[in-house]
């Protein structure tokens, strides 16, 4: 059974020098980004938090941001975007904001359960990090990646490794010189090393060609 717990800013910092000496291409990325920006989003609202996750997948982070930001305007704002708010709106002007059906339907139905109490996301926070896999991936639309998302970024779990993402493939590419991708396997083999700071070390792999 894995974390329930959030890691705290000073324990970020003690994970990145921890993972510096530990591993000497990966100290390299490091140093050149500086501190871990994962606590920063802690304070996002946690059904905003997977309204986002829903939009950005298969888009480039510029157009799922800019996508997310039209849906947050026809809320009337971030501090709107509720699942009531959500489900008031037209999915014709969903579409026209540039969710494509499957993803007007997914962010339907994620408000749906959350108005219902069928999900509960604020109490996410006590639970173990597969209970809330397990919660997340009943939602329509959502599955593994999309909760260890959540896990990663809003509940600032600190051994994450979402081997099914596609910077986190290159990353590990790229920091071994590989020449092909690394399978799933290899990935969680390389990965051990930085056990229980995965979540941190992905960050920083997600910035390897920055």
């Amino acid at each position: 059974m894995r974390s329930a717990r959030a890691f705290s800013d000073d324990e970020v910092e003690r994970a990145r020098r921890s993972l510096m000496r530990r591993d000497p291409k990966l100290r390299l990325l490091i140093k050149r980004h500086g501190i871990c920006g994962l606590t920063k989003y802690r304070t996002r609202d946690p059904f905003a938090s997977l309204v986002g996750t829903i939009t950005s997948q298969q888009l480039s982070g510029k157009a799922a941001a800019t996508i997310y930001q039209r849906v947050v305007d026809l809320a009337g704002g971030s501090e709107h975007l509720t699942p009531d708010a959500m489900l008031a709106l037209d999915p014709a002007a969903l579409r026209k904001a540039g969710l494509s059906n499957q993803k007007v339907s997914y962010v339907r139905d994620l408000a749906d359960r959350v108005k219902s109490g069928a999900l509960d996301l604020h109490a996410l926070d006590g639970h173990n990090d597969e209970d809330v896999i397990a919660a997340i991936t009943a939602v329509k639309g959502l599955g593994r990646w999309s909760a260890e998302m959540f896990l990663m970024f809003r509940l600032n779990r600190p051994d994450i490794f979402p081997v099914a993402d596609l910077g986190i493939v290159r990353g590990m590419q790229r920091l071994h010189g590989m020449k092909r991708r690394p399978t799933p396997r290899t990935m969680m083999r390389l990965a051990e090393a930085w056990r229980p700071y995965r979540s941190i070390a992905a960050w920083y792999l997600w910035r390897i060609d920055e």
